[in-house]
Parts: structure tokens; C-alpha cells; sequence
């Protein structure tokens, strides 16, 4: 039987970490990445496990999960974020994947996105499939960019149980995340000599909240259309900005 490893890394994520790790404890290796918390993330984390590193807090996010994924010593290993959940069902469909998993080298797994009480079915909210499950050696992260894909060498397949994820704790968290990710993406267009696409975040409101019908999903999917167009606007401001 293949042994399962789940990696997390996290950045003062006390309050919701006990979440996803609860709902992986049944993995056969646990291995979290602490990046410089101050609060009391390593002590929620090394409750569910005692493999828990230190490492600086790296502002591209995929070089401090790449640095999990190798710790891990599983045969196949799961990435997770601290704000996500793995469902019974999804472990249920791991398991028995895992057992044949055929010519696949990784799995694409379908995410629901959970703001505010509510998961949202549209509005190209879902399936929002993350690639996070591979076997050991044949994905990772090029850690270019903070919003890149693994890169798999082999086959990749599909599962249909969900990954829940729940990006938002409070209005506090919306703009602390928004203002993390807009300054990294106004410093990538930057850096690059880029100009900024200035009515992206109207075509993508557009896009989802009606053509793809985020209206649907009430207030909530309302809220989650404000939120990315929010993130966009910001991000050209800061482009917009003479670096200090």
C-alpha cells in the first residue's frame, strides 16, 4: 500500500490550522513548514505532528512549499494550504486511487471555495481544480512566480471528491490577503516591464458575476466578485505607485 504524505506550510495561522490538520491526521506522515510565525502556529501544528520545520517566511510562496514537499518521504504526498480541508470523501478517494493509481504521476483535485457560510457553485468559483496530489520526485514547484502550478513530469488525472477551502476568515483577513497579493503582482508587472492590463479586473467582474452566473450564489457570490475586482484595482494602484 502506498504511504501518504500530506505537507503544510504556514505563516501565523494558529487560529485555523487545527482545521486542515484534522482533517488529514489519517495520512502516514504529517510534515508542517513554519515561516517565522509569532504567534502560535509550530505549537497547533506539532499537536498533530513532530515533524515541524522553521524556515524564513519567503515572500514566493512556492519556494516555502517547495522546502516542505522535500521533507516529506511519502510515496505519493498531498500539499495543502492551512485554509483548507480535506473532506472524508476525498480521503476516501485518495486512498483507493492510491492503490491503483495506473500511468498517473498526479491528480487535479476539484476545490470548493467557502466565503462567508456558503460554498459558491458559481461564478468560476467551481471546481477550481488545484493539482496537489503527486508522487514523490515527478512534481515542483519552479518558484518563479507566486501563482504558479506544480510542474508534473508524467500523466495527470482527475478526482471528483472535493477539497474544501475557506479563504476568508473575517473582513480583516480579505484585506490583509488583498493587500499581500496586490503588492506581489503589481511588483511582478514591474519588475518585468509589463504593462499593467488596467480593465482586467472589470472584464473578470463581468465574466463572473454574469456570464458565468456568480449571482446566483447570493450575497456571497456578490461579495466574492467585489473582492477579486477589489484585489485587481488595488494591485494597479501599487503598479501605479513610484517604487520608494
Amino acid at each position: 500500500m502506498a504511504k501518504i504524505s500530506v505537507s503544510v506550510m504556514g505563516h501565523n495561522e494558529e487560529k485555523i490550522l487545527p482545521r486542515c490538520l484534522e482533517s488529514v491526521k489519517w495520512a502516514d506522515e504529517l510534515v508542517f513548514i513554519d515561516c517565522a510565525s509569532s504567534d502560535g502556529t509550530a505549537q497547533a501544528a506539532r499537536r498533530y505532528t513532530d515533524k515541524v520545520f522553521s524556515r524564513e517566511n519567503d515572500p514566493n510562496l512556492n519556494a516555502n512549499k517547495q522546502f516542505g514537499i522535500d521533507k516529506c518521504s511519502g510515496d505519493w504526498i498531498l500539499y495543502l494550504d492551512p485554509d483548507e480541508a480535506v473532506t472524508d470523501a476525498l480521503r476516501d478517494e485518495i486512498k483507493g486511487t492510491l492503490d491503483t493509481p495506473g500511468a498517473f504521476s498526479a491528480f487535479l483535485l476539484p476545490r470548493r471555495n467557502h466565503y462567508f457560510g456558503r460554498w459558491l457553485e458559481h461564478g468560476g468559483k467551481y471546481p477550481d481544480e488545484q493539482l496537489r496530489l503527486f508522487k514523490k520526485g515527478s512534481a515542483s514547484f519552479p518558484c518563479r512566480d507566486v501563482h504558479e502550478r506544480l510542474s508534473v513530469r508524467g500523466e495527470v488525472g482527475r478526482l471528483t471528491a472535493p477539497l474544501e477551502h475557506y479563504p476568508y476568515a473575517d473582513a480583516a483577513d480579505v484585506v490583509r490577503k488583498i493587500d499581500f497579493y496586490s503588492s506581489l503582482k503589481a511588483g511582478k508587472f514591474r519588475g518585468e516591464g509589463k504593462p499593467f492590463p488596467v480593465f482586467r479586473g472589470a472584464r473578470r467582474f463581468f465574466a463572473n458575476y454574469f456570464i458565468k452566473a456568480g449571482f446566483l450564489d447570493g450575497r456571497q457570490g456578490f461579495a466574492a466578485a467585489v473582492t477579486d475586482l477589489f484585489g485587481e484595482t488595488l494591485a494597479f494602484i501599487k503598479y501605479l505607485e513610484k517604487p520608494v
